[in-house]
């Protein structure tokens, strides 16, 4: 390998170390806002099957719906 070869070499490798420090906090700020967007996506389908399984139940009022719904109804009658 020549000297002219060698400084060739050493320059493509030093353009070639600016580039990969230039372009690797793009890169890592991609990853990371990748990672987000993927947990904000798995807590909205995890916030979607929670509102599935809660509507699925049967509606049926409590006790103390029932209760104050009678409550309700006599004031209204007696007024």
């Amino acid at each position: 390998m020549t000297t002219e070869q060698t400084q060739t070499l050493l320059a493509m490798v030093a353009v070639l170390g600016v580039f990969v420090l230039l372009v690797l906090p793009s890169v890592i700020g991609i990853v990371h806002d990748r990672r987000i967007d993927r947990q904000i996506r798995e807590a909205q389908d995890r916030d979607k099957l929670g509102a599935q399984k809660s509507s699925s139940r049967s509606t049926v009022p409590s006790t103390a719906t029932w209760y104050a719904e009678g409550r309700r109804s006599k004031k209204l009658v007696s007024s």
